[in-house]
């Protein structure tokens, strides 16, 4: 399974919010903040890859809501085997 976030198109985080539960079919009980879907991130057992573009403009949008979900996305990405990240190309800004 794939899920692209697109920073040019998700502007606040009722979007980002919309576009991960459905991309990931997250559960009903999914609580549409970080820390829900960390756990929900962890106990994915399929193969997923959030495709991360235009990190700037995501948090240009999100401010720094944007840069926690990143670092949530780095961590899950190193402890569940089953998700990984990618940044299309991107470097983390310093």
């Amino acid at each position: 399974m794939n899920v692209l976030l697109d920073g040019t198109i998700i502007l606040d985080r009722e979007m980002l919010h919309d576009t991960l539960a459905t991309g990931l079919r997250l559960p009903p009980w999914y609580g549409r903040n970080l820390d829900a879907l960390y756990d929900c991130l962890t106990d994915v057992q399929e193969e997923t890859v959030v495709i991360l573009r235009d990190q700037a403009a995501l948090e240009e949008h999100l401010g720094g809501y944007g840069r926690r979900l990143l670092r949530l996305l780095e961590d899950v990405s190193q402890e569940n085997p089953h998700i990984r990240l990618d940044t299309a190309g991107e470097t983390p800004e310093e």
